[in-house]
């Protein structure tokens, strides 16, 4: 009996195991991680920041590994690239930023903006840096290069110190090189991508998506006291291109092209209230009024700028109006640049009116007011065609006569007319404004 139950032993065995298998195939797998992928190549204002802000939270809630943001851009405004650095801090997520593809780069906001994510990485061929704030025109106590200026810019002096703080602080928060940070904005500084991974501004450097994701796997972030470990070796990437509607909403958020929107909206309501009825300039004004205003709704307007411009346009139409000898011309002229120039209130290049935009549209607006000068004087010395006034100086033929009025032809028209006494037939003679 012994040798009978030993003899039994493998089919237990075999049996054991196959049980094993199927409950191991029953047992459910295990999730694949996500990764979801944004992208950012345009200029950082409020809809990229609102595109970015609703998508880390919606990775947040669907359960994303991490979110990786690749970045091209020259920069931006101030308050659109705190919005997105208080996201990136604030998720329950890692947040990586990639500044790529190859020649790409993150200047300006776009720099703080990898400084403070979670993971900073870059491509090869691109640089990170030159994040000093920049407004239009030289600053007051501006001297020539090389001296000293007589008397610093307090306002200039005052947003440097505070984004070199902004600046350092996040370096400080997330173990990055503090002096580096501060010379990005004082100095200007900009740096590629290979001396900024020897200097620990950067932690990656990676040569396109797949190989970033194979970097960072394993790697640990630390942040709102968690620990989280990166699984993106055979990650799902879910890509989430900004929509047409943030695409549309970021294309006329530009400072220039709400500049642009705004002059023809003015244009186009000038025409027809000049010329009413003619339906095209009007709507095509209505419309590039109504999304310049939306634009101005999303960036930091300066209400005398548009005084200014609005002024302009006024003295444009009052010449035309009042003979000033090309006073008013160029009094709208001055008007009109300055109002651009000061139009919005923010010392990131990125978010002003380009001189390459102001002076052509400045041009534009005085020649085609120039030209309606030149046409009305020229009406005004043109002679009628028309009426009584037209006939002064014709010939007209008498149809009738007595006691000094009669009728005469002129013009295909018959006409009263006064003058010497007499009686028919009188010869053909030269039209008076007193006589006709």
């Amino acid at each position: 009996m012994a040798r009978s139950e030993r003899g039994r032993n493998p089919f237990r065995f075999i049996l054991l195991a196959l049980l094993s298998l199927l409950l191991l195939a029953a047992a459910p797998a295990a999730p694949t991680p996500k990764v979801l992928l944004l992208e950012v190549e345009d200029a950082i204002t409020p809809p990229v920041a609102n595109y970015l802000s609703e998508n880390i939270d919606q990775a947040v809630k669907t359960g994303y590994t991490a979110v990786v943001i690749r970045m091209d851009t020259p920069g931006g405004l101030d308050t659109a690239m705190r919005q997105i650095i208080q996201r990136e801090l604030n998720a329950n997520i890692p947040v990586v930023v990639y500044v790529g593809p190859k020649g790409a780069r993150a200047a300006s906001a776009g720099a703080i903006i990898t400084l403070a994510s979670d993971v900073a990485a870059m491509a090869p061929g691109t640089n990170l840096g030159a994040a000093h704030p920049v407004s239009v025109g030289a600053p007051s106590g501006s001297a020539p290069a090389g001296e000293k200026p007589s008397q610093p810019d307090t306002m200039t002096e005052k947003v440097t110190n505070d984004a070199v703080a902004y600046a350092k602080s996040l370096a400080r928060l997330k173990h990055r090189d503090e002096q580096w940070a501060a010379d990005i904005v004082r100095r200007s500084i900009s740096t590629p991508a290979s001396e900024a991974l020897d200097k620990g501004v950067i932690d990656v450097m990676a040569e396109d998506l797949p190989d970033l994701l194979k970097r960072l796997d394993g790697r640990t972030v630390s942040k709102n006291g968690r620990t989280y470990t990166l699984k993106t070796l055979n990650a799902q990437i879910d890509e989430r291109p900004m929509t047409w509607r943030d695409r549309l909403l970021a294309v006329i958020s530009n400072p220039n092209v709400a500049y642009i929107l705004m002059m023809i909206g003015l244009a186009g309501l000038y025409f027809e209230l000049s010329s009413p009825g003619a339906i095209l300039p009007g709507v095509v004004g209505g419309i590039s009024l109504i999304l310049a205003f939306f634009a101005f709704q999303t960036l930091p307007v300066n209400y005398a700028g548009i005084a200014l411009i609005l002024l302009a346009v006024i003295m444009f139409i009052a010449e035309i109006k009042v003979m000033s000898f090309g006073l008013l011309t160029v009094g709208g002229i001055v008007s009109m640049v300055l109002g651009s120039i000061i139009l919005f209130r923010t010392p990131a290049l990125a978010g002003q009116v380009s001189y390459g935009v102001i002076l052509p549209v400045a041009f534009c607006f005085a020649a085609f007011f120039a030209a309606c000068i030149y046409l009305v004087v020229k009406t005004y010395r043109t002679r009628p065609m028309s009426g009584a006034s037209a006939m002064l100086g014709e010939t007209a033929e008498v149809y009738s006569w007595a006691g000094g009025h009669g009728k005469v032809f002129c013009h295909g028209e018959y006409w009263n007319a006064a003058g010497p006494e007499g009686s028919l037939p009188w010869p053909v003679g030269v039209c008076r404004e007193a006589d006709c």
